[in-house]
């Protein structure tokens, strides 16, 4: 049975997205989602619940890249984890002898519903993952924008890394079913980064960009509606254009500022 989506993803993944740009962790948000697909791969061949496969392996990921930056570049690590999950991903789906659709609908999304039989674990994680984002927030916060000055404090910048992967494999977990493998990256990078631009301030911006991702995922859905082109091409182009627009706001906003600023010097 299906239900329609009215809210285009949980908001935890949004909020997360804050918090990726922030961090410069794009990469990692990016790799995670396709090795938690290689997990639905897997649990479909097993006959398992799909979001129990999206679970291991989003949690197998951000442990993974964890562990290995401690010995590597954060980028080499993340290519290698991303790299294993891929090839398990085409063993499994090899095994399987083909494509299955729940599968194929995993990596494209089906965001126009979700199964009722996973509303309720949906919001239960999706909910958790602003709890541990609320509770480490201040030291997220300052590791992100001056990891110095938080190890001089004491924060450890190392446990707050892995916290922070662990909640983007949770928030993974629950995205993924709804918007697909592919287009999470677009609401997880697109409206933060928009949001990011348009204001400085950590609480408006994540306001910002669940408000914006809400639209944007809306937006998709009325023009493949009118237009009958699939919803993930909108989801895509919008994302992109929000950050475009942010963007734009911020330009014009800093040559306001020196227009200003040059008019007081001139007086």
């Amino acid at each position: 049975m299906w239900t329609p989506c009215r809210c285009g993803g949980p908001p935890g993944a949004r909020v997360v997205g804050f918090f990726v740009v922030l961090r410069g962790s794009a990469f990692p948000a990016h790799a995670i989602p396709k090795g938690s697909f290689a997990g639905a791969a897997g649990a479909t061949l097993l006959g398992l619940n799909t979001l129990v496969g999206l679970g291991v392996f989003s949690l197998a990921a951000a442990l993974g890249i964890g562990a290995l930056e401690r010995r590597a570049r954060q980028d080499v690590a993340t290519a290698l984890a991303l790299v294993v999950m891929l090839a398990l991903g085409a063993a499994f789906l090899g095994q399987g002898g083909q494509y299955e659709p729940e599968v194929y609908a995993l990596l494209f999304g089906e965001i126009l519903g979700v199964s009722s039989t996973e509303l309720a674990p949906v919001a239960a994680i999706g909910a958790g993952c602003v709890v541990v984002l609320a509770l480490v927030a201040r030291p997220l916060l300052l590791s992100s924008v001056a990891p110095e000055v938080a190890e001089a404090r004491g924060v450890r910048t190392g446990r707050v890394q892995v916290v922070f992967l662990l909640v983007v494999a949770a928030a993974t977990t629950v995205t993924v079913p709804v918007v697909g493998a592919l287009l999470i990256f677009s609401l997880m990078i697109g409206p933060p980064a928009a949001a990011r631009a348009v204001t400085d301030r950590p609480g408006a911006a994540v306001a910002l960009s669940v408000a914006l991702a809400l639209v944007v995922v809306w937006a998709a859905i009325a023009s493949s509606y009118a237009s009958n082109w699939p919803v993930g091409f909108y989801v895509g182009v919008f994302g992109a254009l929000s950050y475009a627009l942010g963007r734009a706001w911020a330009a014009w906003r800093r040559s306001r500022v020196r227009r200003r600023a040059g008019a007081l010097a001139a007086a």
